[in-house]
C-alpha cells in the first residue's frame, strides 16, 4: 500500500493541467473494433462470461476480422479499500481482474474496463469522482487496455474538467488505455474532446430497435437505429484519425431482422463508428456470423483516410451516401428507411459533387470510370461509365441497404 501512495504521489506531483490533456495518440488511428457486455447482458456479468466471451471472439473469426477490445461495462465493481484504491467484486471475479487481462491477452485479445464520472456508475456502483489518478493507476496495475468512462451522477461536475483529468491520469500511467468518452453528447464534445478522448458518445443510449425511442421517464430516453443516425447530421467534420463520434454501441444479433441487422451495421461502416459488437457472440446465427465478419465491408469503416460518411440525398424513404476512401475510392451506399421494398434507378453523372466540408474529394464521375463492386454480394456488377446506354435500377429491401465499393478503372 506504501508502494501505492508513492506512485499516487508521483502521479499528482507530474499530472499534466486538464486543459492541457493529452491522450496516446498513437490508439485508435481507426475507429476501435471489439464487444461490450451491456447490451446484451446489462450488469449480469462474470468471470467466467468474460473468458467464455474471450474463446468465443477467437474461434468465431471475429478477433482476425479486427475486434480486439473485451470490454467489461457496469457491475464489475466492488468497495475501494482503506486507501481508496477500488476492487473489483470478488463473488464476481473471484480471480481479479489481474487475471482475467492476463486470460484475455493470452487470447490475442486486449481487456476494456468501465466507470464513471461521477461518484456513481449509472448502476449505483463506485464512480471514479475525486479517485482519478487512483483508478487509472489500477487499471494500469491489472493490464487494463480501454476505459469506457460514462456521465452517471454528476451533477455540478464539469464535463471538460472531468474528462481532461482522467485523461491526464491515464496518461500518467504511461500504460496506452483507449479513452471512449460516454458523455451522450450532453455538451457537445465533439467540438473540444480531440485532444483529450479516441471518441465521445454523439448521442444516449441506443435501444435493440430500428426505428422509434423508448422513454423510460425521468428523461431517460433511448434511440432506435435510424434516430440516433439522423442525429450524427452536421458532424463529421469533428472525425478523424485518433478522434470519432461514437453513435454507440451495435445491435446487431440481439432480435432484429437480418435486414435491419445489415443496415445498422453498415451505416455504422459509413459513419466510420466505433464497432463495438453487443450481442452474445458464444452463440450467433449465420446470418449474424456473415453481417460482422464481413471483412470488405469492415474494410469501409477501418478505411486509413478516417473521413465519416455523408447523407448526399433523400428521395422519399430512401438515402443516398457517399464516403471517400484511400486510393481514391468511394463507398457509396443507398438506405431504405422504410419497410416497403423500393426501386431505384442510379444515374451515377446526378453525383458529381466535391466533399467541400471535409476531404476535398471530388467524385468526378463525368471523368472517371469507376469499377463498381457489390459488397454485399461479393461481385462485380459493372462500371459507372457515362456512356452506358442502360442506367442500372436496383430494388432496396425494406429497412436494409446496398453498399457499393466504387475504385477507378485501371
Amino acid at each position: 500500500m506504501k508502494k501505492h501512495l508513492l506512485y499516487l504521489l508521483t502521479f499528482l506531483a507530474c499530472g499534466i493541467h486538464p486543459i492541457q490533456a493529452q491522450k496516446f495518440e498513437e490508439l485508435a488511428r481507426t475507429p476501435q473494433m471489439g464487444w461490450n457486455s451491456w447490451n446484451k447482458f446489462s450488469g449480469n456479468i462474470n468471470e467466467e462470461l468474460i473468458k467464455e466471451v474471450a474463446d468465443a471472439m477467437v474461434s468465431t473469426g471475429l478477433r482476425d476480422a479486427g475486434y480486439i477490445y473485451l470490454n467489461l461495462d457496469d457491475c464489475w465493481h466492488g468497495e475501494r479499500d482503506s486507501l481508496g484504491f477500488i476492487q473489483c467484486d470478488s463473488k464476481r471475479f473471484p480471480s481479479g481482474i489481474k487475471a482475467l487481462a492476463d486470460y484475455v491477452h493470452s487470447r490475442g485479445l486486449k481487456l476494456g474496463i468501465y466507470s464513471d464520472a461521477g461518484r456513481k456508475t449509472c448502476a449505483g456502483r463506485p464512480g471514479s469522482f475525486g479517485h482519478e489518478y487512483q483508478d487509472a493507476m489500477q487499471y494500469a496495475k491489472w493490464g487494463i487496455d480501454y476505459l469506457k468512462y460514462d456521465w452517471c451522477d454528476s451533477e455540478d461536475i464539469n464535463p471538460r474538467g472531468a474528462y481532461s483529468l482522467m485523461s491526464n491520469a491515464l496518461r500518467a500511467t504511461g500504460r496506452p488505455i483507449l479513452f471512449s468518452m460516454c458523455e451522450w453528447g450532453q455538451s457537445k464534445p465533439w467540438t473540444w474532446a480531440a485532444n483529450i478522448a479516441h471518441s465521445w458518445r454523439t448521442t444516449g443510449d441506443i435501444y435493440n430497435a430500428f426505428d422509434g425511442t423508448l422513454d423510460h421517464g425521468n428523461g431517460f430516453v433511448q434511440q432506435g437505429v435510424l434516430q440516433i443516425l439522423d442525429m450524427q447530421h452536421g458532424l463529421r467534420r469533428y472525425a478523424g484519425p485518433g478522434h470519432w463520434n461514437d453513435p454507440d454501441m451495435l445491435e446487431v444479433g440481439n432480435g432484429q431482422t437480418v435486414n435491419e441487422d445489415r443496415a445498422h451495421f453498415t451505416m455504422w461502416c459509413m459513419l466510420a463508428a466505433p464497432l463495438i459488437l453487443g450481442n452474445d457472440v458464444r452463440n450467433m446465427t449465420e446470418e449474424t456470423r456473415n453481417i460482422l465478419l464481413n471483412k470488405e465491408v469492415i474494410a469501409v469503416n477501418q478505411d486509413t483516410l478516417g473521413v465519416q460518411g455523408l447523407r448526399f440525398g433523400r428521395i422519399g424513404q430512401l438515402e443516398i451516401w457517399f464516403k471517400p476512401l484511400a486510393d481514391g475510392d468511394w463507398a457509396f451506399c443507398i438506405l431504405n428507411r422504410g419497410t416497403i421494398p423500393t426501386t431505384y434507378t442510379i444515374d451515377w453523372q446526378q453525383f458529381n459533387f466535391t466533399d467541400e466540408e471535409v476531404s476535398k474529394r471530388s467524385t468526378n464521375f463525368d471523368t472517371i470510370d469507376y469499377q463498381i463492386y457489390d459488397l454485399w454480394k461479393h461481385k462485380y456488377i459493372g462500371t459507372t461509365h457515362k456512356q452506358t446506354q442502360k442506367k442500372p435500377q436496383v430494388e432496396i429491401p425494406g429497412r436494409d441497404v446496398i453498399l457499393y465499393r466504387l475504385s477507378p478503372k485501371k
